[in-house]
């Protein structure tokens, strides 16, 4: 898999932005709609034709006892657990703070690759005579940088890069679908990936929680790549007592933040639990294409209605995202499996997909002739146009006259009419209103 490097260091020393600065922060298009910003942050950067995962945490507060603090101090370590390569942020104008000597501690206790970038160093040529004490740290070479103008973060990523393992998979596919596999514990996700690879390549056992790592595997059909991510099953948080079960299940939200299309894989005797709701909502705010797989369909006793009432069962309690695809399967027997692959491709390709600005303006103004759009005290929602802004998910600028009379009802409908239009089938699809002065116009 691809190497994963982890930004660390206590807070406000500038490690979001040397993170926004490297990965060049493709999601800002979604910024002003709530929940973007997380615990930890991944995304895929590349540097020199080296394609690698980022992950920003949250500052590091060794003494602290505040809840916040020491959660987001968990979050770190679960990082640096994961990650091939730390980088250590400290900042050129506090010097050498007790702090940062702890968090040094920390991470030449784990044996970690560690290269220790210095910011705020703002200005090119010799580093201030402050930039020496950081050799203190036993860190060996600090690079001095400044993540806000760029500078030095060359040589920082040089340094980053030239620490990957030898093993490492820093390739970039771009035709390759990347598939989560995720479920609670013993929902036959390990099961499922065997039966498509045709071999024993994950353990695969009756104890629930056997997966303890996201597993990545390759695999080609009649000219289609497919990357399948094989995750460790996601419990409730309460039973996440020792800490390789929690770092399973970072490396599970992990899987769910670099895949395309998420497979949420329900235990067809178990029924729906609210656990399996807990991970299709992750899968849905992320705005990831998702398909619910029923799996042990095999072993069900029915009659000619159960798959209807199933069906409908999972319709009512993932109401929120009903543009999910469902299949009845067999891991075991390997029952619609050839299926689930096509639905795959499907699913990914309705999450890639570009409309034209033309189209898409066509059919609003179908709809608003269909419906018309909400007043309030004589004043009317007027949409002037749309235009398409991103893929995966597909995301669309709205400008009308006023926010407050777009009401979320109205939004639904909207919704409905480009998806009859359109398909978009298994993909979220995000709108975002702008406010448009028509005297501007």
């Amino acid at each position: 898999m691809k190497p994963l490097v982890a930004i660390v260091g206590r807070p406000n020393v500038g490690k979001s932005t040397l993170f926004n600065k490297i990965t060049g922060k493709r999601i800002s298009i979604v910024e002003d709609t709530p929940g973007v910003t997380r615990d930890r942050i991944y995304s895929d950067a590349v540097w020199l034709d080296k394609h690698f995962t980022l992950i920003d945490t949250g500052g590091i507060e060794p003494a602290s006892k505040d809840e916040i603090l020491v959660q987001m101090r968990r979050q770190a370590q679960l990082a640096i657990e994961m990650a091939d390569v730390v980088v250590l942020m400290t900042n050129v104008k506090d010097g050498v703070t007790a702090n940062d000597q702890d968090v040094a501690q920390m991470l030449l206790k784990a044996k970690k690759k560690i290269v220790l970038a210095v910011n705020k160093v703002d200005n090119t040529g010799d580093p201030p005579f402050e930039f020496y004490e950081f050799y203190n740290l036993g860190l060996g070479d600090p690079i001095a940088i400044s993540s806000t103008h760029g500078l030095g973060v060359g040589d920082l990523l040089d340094e980053v890069t030239h620490l990957f393992p030898e093993d490492a998979d820093t390739s970039d596919d771009e035709d390759e679908i990347k598939v989560a596999v995720i479920g609670k514990p013993n929902a036959g996700k390990s099961s499922l990936i065997n039966k498509i690879l045709g071999e024993d390549r994950v353990i695969v056992s009756n104890i629930a929680g056997t997966t303890r790592d996201a597993i990545d595997s390759h695999y080609e059909k009649n000219g289609d790549k497919y990357l399948f991510i094989d995750t460790a099953g996601m419990r409730k948080r309460g039973k996440i007592d020792e800490n390789v079960e929690r770092y399973s299940v970072v490396r599970s939200l992990a899987a769910v933040d670099r895949s395309d299309v998420c497979v949420i894989m329900i235990d067809a005797n178990e029924g729906i639990t609210e656990q399996d709701t807990k991970v299709a909502g992750y899968a849905h705010e992320q705005g990831k294409a998702c398909i619910f797989a029923v799996n042990k369909w095999d072993i069900v006793s029915k009659d000619t209605k159960t798959m209807k009432n199933f069906t409908m069962r999972v319709r009512e309690e993932f109401a929120f995202m009903s543009y999910a695809e469902i299949i009845f399967i067999s891991a075991k027997t390997g029952q619609r499996v050839d299926k689930l692959l096509e639905l795959i491709k499907k699913v990914n390709e309705q999450h890639k997909r570009r409309i034209t600005t033309g189209m898409l303006n066509d059919v609003l103004n179908e709809a608003m002739a269909k419906q018309q759009p909400p007043s309030d005290k004589g004043r009317r929602l007027k949409v002037y146009y749309g235009t398409q802004a991103a893929t995966a998910p597909p995301t669309f600028i709205l400008f009308a006259n006023s926010k407050d009379l777009f009401h979320y009802s109205y939004l639904r409908f909207i919704e409905n009419q480009v998806r009859e239009a359109f398909g978009f089938e298994g993909t979220p699809i995000k709108f975002i209103v702008r406010e448009k002065n028509e005297k501007k116009m």
